[in-house]
């Protein structure tokens, strides 16, 4: 058995309220084995046997049907999550966020160059490693930057998804 996460994309935002139980059931009568959750914000826990290229399809599909919506989720292995987590390029500060942005590999270049071409970006810090897009700034700033506007634009809801590097911890703890 293989542990993972998957970020959903848009739950509980916008007009789209989904249960997380409920999540929890649509995953486990898709196969997946040990479901949980951690944190309403769409981080799903769970075991599973199959094949991993298949899993995103599968899941999105069984989410869509079960919810009448658009479903969007990045499923990411507990050593993929690890790998995110040790290569944290940035220091924690007190009075400023980390994120992680979860997506495909060619997503990390194009948000490195909106990130460069933000205004108003001067306590922020944006880095690539190893793909994986990770954004430093101000706490109260997230979605009042520039840069952190991106996170509603519609033409990458499915490409991409955000989470907190304390988010991230605590999936690693929780998964292990």
């Amino acid at each position: 058995m293989k542990k993972c996460c998957a970020f959903l994309r848009g739950v509980n935002v916008n007009g789209t309220s989904i249960k997380m139980k409920n999540v929890c059931d649509v995953f486990s009568n898709s196969g997946m084995k040990n479901v949980q959750i951690l944190l309403a914000s769409g981080n799903i826990l769970f075991e599973f046997e199959n094949n991993a290229e298949a899993l995103k399809t599968i899941l999105e599909k069984s989410m869509s049907e079960a919810f009448s919506y658009k479903a969007f989720l990045f499923v990411r292995s507990l050593e993929e999550i690890e790998a995110i987590a040790e290569n944290m390029p940035f220091k924690t500060k007190e009075d400023f966020h980390n994120y992680v942005f979860i997506s495909d590999k060619e997503r990390s270049a194009e948000l490195l160059t909106f990130f460069e071409n933000a205004k108003n970006k001067e306590q922020e810090s944006a880095k690539i490693v190893k793909d994986v897009f990770y954004w430093q700034t101000p706490k109260g700033n997230t979605l009042q930057s520039d840069f952190g506007k991106i996170l509603g634009k519609k033409s990458l809801k499915d490409k991409l998804t955000s989470r907190n590097f304390n988010t991230i911890e605590k999936i690693i703890t929780k998964l292990k």
